[in-house]
């Protein structure tokens, strides 16, 4: 029990530690009135959040009438935090949302979550967890999902492979799995997704050692049971994106290509890509100390996975996902099997299926190197520093973009107290009507949203991901009492009474 306490307190503290240190108190603690904004999903995320906990709980409960109808989920509005949040609104100051607060949430989580997956393979020494822990907080690809707050919850993955070791000894883990699997939906869907992936492998582990099963397989359904009912609950089902399965699949150079290493990132200048989009949602670099760790474990002591071929054919799926119907090796498509199931181009996004077998193969490493003894605990504790070292360039990177204070490009100052004022707000062009090339006029609306839920208003239109019922791009009707009419330039307002501010139209009542 001390060496417990050790373990996750003083990695608790490291999360903690690190998350001061790159997360300012403004990004952290937002409010209204700030003379900076956040910009691109970020913006999207805090919007979302805004207008969800000014607004009257509804069913579906994270359905947001004053934001056009959308779906919390679908906007990555963390619902796991939004939720009880909400009801803390009235202790709230205007303008807060947990957006930044999550950022330090994941990062505590981070290193508790990959101490308990470490401790439910055996090792409950303290110096390996706290080693393990540090090269988890210093994985490339959790540090360097910033901009995605949700998507930073890596914590979801290590805690899912945690349960995996711990229900395969003791059945009454999975009363915490099923639960778990929900709170991880609530995170988001594709974490959710991962997570499943892995509480179904026990099951099949079990069937391969020629031990019972059926009692694993019965709580494995019970899981994926509690997250689509879950699912339906909270409007998930009937949802469509646009599609693109591949587009932003993981390169299969991209574990090894060092893109942001502080030792290695001399020889590469950018994403390994071969579809052509950029190669971002692809980046897996596991980090030198990773590799360093994983090939000691194999020459001090060959590997033995026979006991936990379930876990290997899960992460074999998800990593087949991962790589996608379009393979790619550096820049060149070796093989395009397109065209894709239709199910498929739910996971637009594909490359970061890869990560939890990046995970297994850092609580592998940790526990190969246990069977060298001492040295091994050394040669762990060498490649943690090794590999936090090996993040310093991805760690700059999320504090400057933590610090970054974009200007308003709209007189914010004005127009705050003609929101406050206002009964509902109008803005024109809606973002269905906006060309998706236009990417300026979509710049310049997200930063309207911004604006307009610092004090939340019923507003006409907002930027989603997934929508039940996509949207349509109408006309506006005639204005209404209380309402207030925002055009960007070259939109008519279809309106009177209409005043210039900067070059946008404004128009009341």
């Amino acid at each position: 029990m001390r060496a417990a306490f050790f373990a996750y307190g003083i990695s608790a503290l490291l999360g903690a530690f690190l998350a001061s240190a790159l997360f300012p108190l403004d990004f952290l603690l937002p409010q209204s009135g700030q003379d900076w904004r956040a910009a691109g999903d970020a913006a999207q995320h805090a919007i979302a959040q805004r207008h969800f906990l000014a607004d009257a709980w509804r069913w579906p409960p994270l359905d947001i009438a004053t934001l056009a109808g959308a779906n919390l989920a679908f906007m990555d509005g963390i619902p796991a935090l939004a939720l009880p949040l909400k009801l803390l609104a009235p202790l709230l100051p205007e303008g807060f949302h947990g957006i930044g607060l999550f950022y330090a949430l994941a990062w505590v989580g981070q290193a508790v979550a990959a101490v308990f997956a470490l401790r439910g393979f055996g090792e409950r020494r303290v110096a390996p967890a706290l080693a393990v822990a540090v090269m988890a907080l210093s994985m490339p690809a959790f540090v360097m999902r910033f901009g995605h707050a949700a998507l930073t919850g890596h914590f979801v993955i290590l805690l899912a492979l945690g349960l995996y070791a711990r229900v395969l000894g003791d059945a009454r883990w999975w009363m915490v799995a099923i639960p778990f699997l929900v709170l991880a939906l609530l995170v988001h869907p594709y974490l959710a997704l991962m997570a499943l992936a892995l509480l179904a492998a026990p099951p099949l582990t079990l069937l391969l050692r020629g031990e019972a099963w059926r009692g694993a397989a019965l709580g494995a359904a019970g899981a994926a049971g509690a997250m689509a009912a879950t699912m339906a609950l909270l409007g998930y089902l009937g949802a469509e994106g646009d599609g693109g399965f591949g587009q932003y699949a993981m390169n299969l150079l991209s574990p090894f290509w060092p893109h942001r290493s502080w030792f290695l990132g001399h020889l590469v200048s950018a994403e390994v890509d071969a579809t052509g989009h950029g190669g971002w949602e692809g980046y897996t670099w596991l980090g030198l100390g990773l590799i360093l760790a994983l090939g000691a474990g194999l020459l001090l002591r060959p590997a033995r996975i026979g006991r936990h071929w379930g876990l290997v054919l899960a992460l074999s799926g998800l990593a087949v996902l991962a790589v996608s119907f379009r393979i790619g090796l550096g820049s060149a498509v070796l093989l395009d099997l397109r065209p894709v199931p239709g199910f498929l181009e739910q996971f637009r996004a594909s490359g970061r299926f890869f990560w939890p077998v990046a995970y297994t193969l850092l609580i592998g490493a940790a526990l190969l190197l246990r069977r060298a003894g001492p040295r091994g605990c050394a040669l762990l504790c060498v490649c943690a520093g090794a590999q936090f070292l090996d993040a310093m360039p991805a760690r700059a990177a999320l504090r400057a973009w933590a610090h970054e204070r974009a200007a308003w490009t709209v007189d914010a100052s004005a127009l705050r107290p003609l929101l406050r004022e206002a009964e509902t707000v109008t803005l024109l062009p809606a973002w269905p009507c906006i060309p998706r090339e236009d990417w300026q006029s979509r710049v310049r609306l997200l930063e309207l949203l911004l604006l307009a839920s610092e004090t939340p208003r019923p507003v006409n239109t907002a930027y989603v991901a997934r929508w039940r019922t996509p949207p349509r791009c109408e006309a506006p009707g005639p204005m209404r009492p209380g309402e207030l009419r925002i055009a960007l330039p070259g939109t008519d307002p279809a309106a009177s009474g209409c005043v210039a501010l900067g070059d946008l139209t404004v128009c009341r009542p």
